[in-house]
């Protein structure tokens, strides 16, 4: 690998807490290029996200000691300091009423069903976020 391709590589925290889907999301975006993160509890998720500037989080919505809107609304709030720049996309398979899931859908920057997605979709959804 050249130098450029190093810096180029870009980073994912895929916050999952269903191991079988975390490692094919990982695989997937480990193929493509990515350097992913994989971290199964809300707490400690928040808690990496404040602390490392990941170019994307993957967020699903139900997984344990603090939920993904928690953890939403805390890394999109404007008091943050420092603020993240990372892109959050919701993976879920949780229904949500419209009302919910326009209000999540406002806060983040993409929303997604883990039923409906495969990897390579998940892959080709993550190459498209600038």
């Amino acid at each position: 690998m050249s130098d450029n391709t190093v810096k180029d590589t870009r980073t994912v925290l895929c916050v999952e807490d269903e191991h079988l889907i975390s490692e094919l999301y990982s695989r997937a975006l480990n193929k493509a290029g990515y350097e992913v993160t994989v971290i199964p509890d809300g707490v400690e998720a928040l808690a990496k996200a404040k602390t490392k500037n990941y170019d994307i989080i993957l967020l699903d919505l139900m997984i344990p000691n603090l939920t993904g809107i928690e953890i939403l609304r805390t890394l999109k709030d404007p008091k943050l300091d420092p603020p993240i720049k990372s892109k959050v996309v919701i993976i879920t398979n949780l229904e949500q009423s419209d009302e919910v899931k326009a209000d999540i859908e406002k806060q983040a920057d993409g929303y997604l069903i883990k039923a409906e997605l495969t990897p390579h979709e998940l892959v080709e959804f993550v190459n498209s976020i600038k």
